[in-house]
């Protein structure tokens, strides 16, 4: 990642599908908040709905986005904004699935790979959304872009993310990022 721009990122909504009607309407659920880790500057940005403006140029800036589950999910809220023209983007979650063919939780493959746990879920943080409880979405939201950035980090090392099968057993998946 040397001398490249590599901008992880992540988003949490304002809403769920079964308030927006499915997930056919994903545009509909509202950013709540995001936050980024750009590689070039060494901090994190948190942004809210009112600076989607900034978030969408820090994405279209970067060399590189990492994500997980962004293409189908993170992208496709942001495009509720405005048109959005990311640069190259790795999405974790997708590349994982097409070795596979099945879906891993982020928290599956933290827990298994890094021996960590995220503290909380979408479902929470839409709760305190409404609560107006914004802090807490960016605090869960900077320690899952945090468990991102290092998930991706190691599979670049080691060539391989880990994962418990339906049998508890440690499996490995093979990843080329």
């Amino acid at each position: 990642m040397d001398g490249v721009n590599t901008v992880f990122f992540d988003v949490e909504t304002q809403h769920t599908f079964d308030e927006v009607g499915g997930r056919q309407n994903i545009r509909a659920l509202g950013l709540a908040a995001a936050v980024t880790y750009s590689t070039a500057a060494g901090v994190f940005h948190h942004y809210t709905e009112e600076d989607v403006d900034a978030l969408l140029a820090e994405l279209e800036a970067a060399d590189l986005v990492v994500g997980f589950n962004v293409l189908s999910f993170d992208y496709e809220v942001l495009r509720a904004y405005e048109p959005l023209n990311p640069p190259r983007t790795v999405d974790m979650l997708d590349q994982i699935y097409r070795r596979l063919g099945f879906r891993i939780s982020l928290d599956g493959l933290a827990k298994a790979t890094l021996g960590v746990s995220k503290s909380a879920d979408g479902l929470q943080a839409v709760r305190w959304y409404k609560e107006g409880r914004i802090q807490e979405i960016l605090d869960y939201c900077q320690q899952d872009v945090e468990i991102t950035r290092r998930l991706y980090e190691y599979g670049q090392q080691n060539k391989h993310l880990k994962y418990q099968d339906r049998n508890r057993r440690t499996q490995m998946v093979p990843v080329s990022w």
